[in-house]
């Protein structure tokens, strides 16, 4: 078994908790406006002649673990991040990635959007299942819960990834939420109390985490030759922000009422 990746960062301190060994997966299918690595977006590059490559750098599972382990020490209060990309389109890489990992006692977490979850596709649902069974931590990404903002925020909807957080949450994965704050495409009141209704409600949520938009990926796009889909959207005003962290809370302290009957 082999998977494509990107990149590795070896002293991560915003993938989970503590200091943690990411590792970038190569590939995924939606096409997010924010999106901050475009570099990670294609599967393939043209050939020529009607061939296409495989982007991304090809390991086995215990070639990544050798990279790991030369941080060992480093990671140990913190442990191993996959993202992407979407590393569920390799969900069984990660599965035995993350199987040595759990070998060695070294915490695993999961940043995924949920996007490649079909609840109808029995053997992927298999792979994806047994995957979550090695996982610690996953870390969602919840970019609209409209799913026809959803659809124009990054070229799909949204049905597979609720189903996704609703099918890990009744497994018992601990996750933590994250939502972007976009001017003018997330940041709205009636949107962000229904995102944090709906994690809260799941039982399985440590913390929802509001992460500001940036545009610290625009030289990425200017380098690939391609245009960037927010020219001219500002970060949100630190009001904005915490009013979205406010409303977070609130959805929390309701959820916690209704649990206790109150």
């Amino acid at each position: 078994m082999k998977g494509y990746i990107h990149s590795f960062e070896s002293f991560g301190t915003s993938d989970g908790p503590g200091i943690r060994f990411v590792a970038f997966l190569q590939g995924c299918p939606m096409r997010c406006l924010y999106c901050h690595n475009p570099d990670t977006r294609e599967f393939y590059s043209d050939g020529g002649d009607g061939r296409k490559n495989r982007l991304g750098t090809a390991y086995e599972a215990r070639q990544v673990l050798q990279e790991i382990l030369k941080y060992e020490k480093y990671i140990s209060s913190g442990g191993v991040t996959v993202s992407g990309g979407e590393p569920l389109m390799q969900a069984e890489f990660v599965a035995e990635l993350f199987s040595l990992l759990k070998e060695r006692g070294i915490h695993t977490a999961l940043d995924t959007s949920g996007c490649a979850f079909d609840p109808g596709n029995e053997a992927e649902t298999q792979k994806i299942e047994k995957l979550l069974s090695l996982t610690d931590l996953i870390l969602l990404d919840i970019k609209q819960i409209d799913t026809a903002a959803h659809k124009i925020l990054t070229g799909r909807g949204n049905e597979n990834i609720l189903a996704f957080a609703r099918f890990a949450a009744a497994r018992g994965n601990k996750m933590w939420i994250r939502h972007v704050l976009v001017p003018g495409y997330t940041d709205f009141d009636e949107n962000l109390k229904k995102i944090g209704e709906f994690a809260w409600k799941l039982g399985t949520v440590e913390k929802v985490q509001i992460l500001p938009y940036h545009t610290l990926g625009k030289a990425k796009y200017e380098k690939m030759g391609l245009k960037y889909p927010l020219e001219g959207v500002e970060p949100p005003t630190e009001e904005r922000v915490k009013n979205a962290r406010r409303i977070m809370r609130e959805a929390k302290e309701r959820a916690e009422n209704e649990r206790a009957g109150r």
